[in-house]
C-alpha cells in the first residue's frame, strides 16, 4: 500500500512501552495514512531495534547511552539516524519533516520532550498525563501561545474530546471520569495492608504498563486524570467528578448546562482513542472489535471509595492548592509505586508517604519550569527519605 502524500509523519516517544507498541498496530494497519519519522525508548534496546527495522525511521533515540553502541551496531547500514541520551529526545522532535508527537514516554520523564515538541510547533497526542499534572498552566499555555493542538490519547479524556465535537460553543456544566475500580473495588483498607504486587498488576479490564496499572489499583491514575481534565478542557475542580463503571465500556460523560449528557462507549482497547488522537479529525476505518450490547445486559455505577483509596481525593486537593502541588503529588507517586514494585513497602503507605511530601515540600503558588524542575527533586529525596 502507498503512502498518501497527505499522511501524516509521526514521531512516537516511548515506542517501546504498552502505549507505543500499540500506536504501532495503529500504523501497521494504516500505512497510507501514518509515516513513522522517530521512534524512542528508555533501555529496550532489542524492541526499538526491531522497530526500526520493520518502520525505517528518519532517527531512533535510546535514552540509555550504554545501549548507543548495540543500536548503532544493529543499525549499520538502514541509513537511519541514532542517537542517545534525554537531551537528544528533545533535540529529536524539533525534526521538520515530524507533523505529530504521541509522547507516551512514563511520568515526568515525558515533560523535558513534550516542552521541545510544543517550542517547535509540533501537534501533540498526548498519552503522557503527568506533563499536565506536573506543569499544567505552562504547558497549556505555551501550547496556546505557539497554535499546538493538544490531542488527548487517555481512553478518558478521548471520550471527553469525543463528546464536544460539535459542542465546542456550549458550555460544560460537568464531566464524569469512569474508573474500573481496578483489581481493589469495594475491598477494606485490613484486605489491602496483605496484597503484592503481582495482585496489584491484574488490572480486571486494561492492558497497561506497570506503573498505570499500580495507578490504577491505588486509584491515582484516576486522580492525575482529574488534573489532566481541568488543564485539557479548562475546567474548575468543582466540575469534575469521578464514578466507579467496573465494566469500563462508557469511557466518560460530558454534561451541558441544558442538563442533556453525552457518554462515549466502546469496548476498552487503547488502540481506538490513539488512532483517533493521530487521525483527528478524521476517523479512520479500523478492524477493532465491535461492542455487543447483548454480553453487557447491565453497566452499573458506582461512587469511588475515598475513606480506602486516598489517593484519589489527594488529587483532588493538589488540584485545589494549585501551585506546585500537583508537581509534589506526581513526584512523591512515581518515588512510592517504585518502592511498591520493588516491595519496600505496602500499598497502603503509597497514600501516606505522598500526603506526608505535600505537607512538607516547599509550596510556590506561582511556579515557572525551573520551580517544577527544584520541586520534583525536592519531592522525590523527601519520599526516598519517608520509606523505611
Amino acid at each position: 500500500m502507498s503512502t498518501s502524500p497527505t499522511a501524516s509523519h509521526i514521531a512516537i516517544l516511548g515506542s517501546t512501552g504498552s502505549i507505543g507498541t500499540q500506536a504501532l498496530e495503529v500504523v501497521r494497519a494504516n500505512k497510507a495514512h501514518f509515516v513513522v519519522e522517530v521512534l524512542t525508548a528508555n533501555g529496550n534496546a532489542d524492541l526499538l531495534i526491531a522497530q526500526a527495522k520493520e518502520f525505517m525511521p528518519n532517527a531512533v533515540v535510546i535514552g540509555e547511552e550504554d545501549q548507543y553502541e548495540k543500536v548503532k551496531k544493529a543499525l549499520w547500514g538502514d541509513d537511519i539516524k541514532i542517537y542517545a541520551g534525554a537531551e537528544a529526545i528533545s533535540q529529536v522532535v524539533q525534526m521538520e519533516s515530524i507533523d505529530t508527537v504521541l509522547t507516551a514516554i512514563v511520568g515526568y520523564a515525558g515533560l523535558a520532550s513534550t516542552i521541545a515538541a510544543i517550542e517547535a510547533g509540533k501537534q501533540i497526542a498526548l498519552a503522557n498525563k503527568e506533563t499536565l499534572v506536573v506543569a499544567g498552566e505552562l504547558v497549556t499555555s505555551l501550547a496556546k501561545q505557539k497554535g499546538v493542538n493538544i490531542y488527548p490519547v487517555d481512553s478518558e479524556h478521548s471520550a471527553i474530546f469525543q463528546c464536544l465535537a460539535g459542542e465546542f460553543h456550549n458550555r460544560i456544566e460537568k464531566i464524569y471520569l469512569t474508573a474500573s475500580g481496578g483489581p481493589f473495588r469495594g475491598k477494606s483498607l485490613e484486605f489491602l495492608a496483605g496484597v503484592k504486587k503481582e495482585q496489584a498488576l491484574k488490572h480486571p479490564n486494561w492492558d497497561m504498563g506497570a506503573k498505570i496499572t499500580i495507578d490504577s489499583s491505588t486509584l491515582m491514575n484516576k486522580g492525575l486524570e482529574v488534573i489532566e481534565a481541568k488543564w485539557l478542557f479548562n475546567l474548575r475542580p468543582e466540575q469534575i467528578d469521578v464514578i466507579i463503571h467496573p465494566q469500563s465500556i462508557i469511557h466518560s460523560i460530558v454534561q451541558f448546562e441544558d442538563g442533556s449528557m453525552k457518554a462515549q462507549m466502546g469496548l476498552p482497547d487503547m488502540k481506538l482513542p490513539i488512532q483517533y488522537a493521530l487521525s483527528y479529525p478524521n476517523r479512520l476505518k479500523s478492524d477493532f472489535p465491535r461492542f455487543d450490547f447483548t454480553k453487557f445486559p447491565s453497566l452499573t455505577f458506582e461512587k469511588p471509595d475515598t475513606q480506602t483509596f486516598r489517593c484519589l481525593p489527594l488529587a483532588f486537593e493538589a488540584l485545589r492548592k494549585g501551585g506546585n502541588m500537583s508537581c509534589i503529588l506526581n513526584a512523591a507517586n512515581e518515588v512510592v509505586v517504585k518502592a511498591f514494585l520493588a516491595d519496600r513497602i505496602s500499598i497502603n503507605e503509597i497514600p501516606e508517604i505522598i500526603e506526608k511530601s505535600m505537607n512538607k515540600v516547599t509550596f510556590v503558588a506561582k511556579p515557572n519550569y525551573s520551580d517544577y524542575i527544584e520541586s520534583d527533586k525536592e519531592a522525590r529525596l523527601l519520599a526516598q527519605e519517608l520509606i523505611h
